[in-house]
């Protein structure tokens, strides 16, 4: 899981239910947390006011499910955020100092434990206030519990517009909306060869694949490209070869794929075994992953990801970290055993300076004038620009896209002018075999 920490565990469910497991990190001292701390922005408080007390965020994180990797690496992005602020002496607040806690559950990727586990969070737990869970589909379920009991939410993970609305007034997403997801890989190809012309579309049935399909579809079709095939399987497949093979029928020149981790392994695998030979792939969630590569090998070579961040980005923010670059570094001196930041831990900690922001800016931890703050906020931070429209999304922050190559590489390729290396296109026959 994560490095070791300072924590209490204790069973949330009285025993009646499979475990689901409390964890409040308060402060978490792990080995090389020390490299944390020379950061060139944001120096540590020095000669501040004693301790007024602590500040907790309330979030669930798939400790256990279909999530799990994702799960670890958000919850690898809280705790870079948590440790970092309290090592440094903690938040200044309206004139008073704040350590900060992170409180969380196991949601188990279930939208009815999650609004279950929000509304014990604030009611029971007496959190300050919520980050959203890992998925649009959770984030979903978690929003209306934020709204109606007044909390502010940060939603770090819930990329579906159908979640947010103009009405409401406590949540907010830092990441880019679903229906940006896979514009870059059509931007790649058509900048590559003019000529093409056919798209294929395929995801899981759920709100964040359909927006993200719908989304592509609609500037494939700007872009003066057909869509030849659109299909969705149920959630947690087990087999998509039936929709492979009706989808080569179509001839199409490129795929794009919605779905998760699991998902895009699964279609990889069964893309490559019946032979798909389209010109370009492009996958949501999975390719940017290290355990993508992993489980896959040679399989994944020449597969477009769409990210929400990488490292080789040019942001150069206000935070802590400033550059992506600088924020990579520190990420990976705190969890060695990663061998590059999944976009993930990014987006958490996104979330949370955010939440600084806002603090810091409202000088007081009111509900209400914390949300009102985050309604105005506009900065850059290493991750990209923060800024909401009257739904409370961030359509201000492009997506990123990657390629993994035969050299092993998983290079940003997408916007053009930060691409690590050019986008390796047509992809050979039968999935680059």
């Amino acid at each position: 899981m994560s490095q070791p920490m300072t924590m209490r565990a204790i069973r949330a469910d009285g025993g009646r239910s499979a475990p689901r497991w409390r964890q409040i990190v308060v402060a978490a001292l792990f080995l090389g947390l020390a490299l944390l701390l020379p950061l060139a922005a944001c120096a540590p408080i020095t000669s501040s006011p004693p301790l007024a007390g602590t500040i907790t965020f309330g979030v669930t994180i798939p400790i256990t499910g279909p999530d799990v990797e994702e799960g670890r690496y958000s919850l690898d992005g809280y705790l870079l955020y948590i440790n970092t602020i309290n090592q440094r002496g903690g938040l200044l607040i309206g004139g008073k100092r704040y350590r900060l806690a992170l409180d969380y559950y196991d949601d188990q990727s279930n939208p009815a434990l999650t609004a279950q586990l929000y509304q014990k969070l604030v009611t029971h737990d007496n959190v300050n206030f919520l980050l959203g869970p890992y998925s649009s589909l959770l984030t979903a379920a978690a929003a209306p519990v934020a709204e109606r009991l007044g909390v502010p939410m940060v939603a770090t993970h819930g990329s579906a517009d159908s979640i947010y609305s103009a009405k409401d007034k406590f949540v907010f997403s830092v990441i880019s909306p679903a229906k940006d997801y896979l514009r870059g890989v059509i931007a790649i190809v058509l900048q590559r060869d003019p000529g093409a012309s056919t798209v294929a579309l395929l995801g899981s049935d759920e709100a964040f694949s359909h927006e993200v399909l719908a989304g592509a579809a609609e500037y494939a079709q700007e872009r003066g490209m057909k869509v030849v095939y659109e299909q969705y399987y149920p959630r947690d497949p087990d087999d998509v070869s039936p929709q492979i093979e009706a989808m080569k029928l179509t001839h199409p020149d490129v795929v794009l794929v919605a779905g998760h981790l699991q998902d895009a392994i699964l279609f990889t695998r069964q893309a490559h075994a019946l032979c798909l030979s389209p010109k370009a792939v492009g996958i949501t969630v999975g390719p940017a992953m290290s355990e993508f590569r992993a489980n896959l090998g040679a399989q994944g070579n020449y597969i477009f990801g769409a990210t929400q961040w990488t490292s080789a980005l040019n942001y150069h923010g206000d935070d802590l970290w400033s550059t992506p670059q600088v924020y990579s570094a520190a990420f990976l001196k705190a969890f060695p055993n990663y061998s590059e930041v999944p976009y993930q831990a990014a987006d958490s900690t996104a979330g949370l300076i955010a939440f600084q922001q806002a603090l810091e800016t409202s000088g007081s931890l009111d509900p209400v004038r914390v949300a009102s703050a985050l309604r105005q906020l506009d900065i850059m931070t290493f991750y990209g620009r923060i800024r909401f429209d009257d739904r409370g999304v961030n359509v201000y922050k492009p997506m990123a896209v990657t390629q993994l190559q035969p050299d092993g590489g998983d290079y940003t390729v997408f916007p053009l002018d930060v691409a690590q290396r050019p986008a390796m296109y047509p992809m050979p026959p039968c999935m680059g075999e």
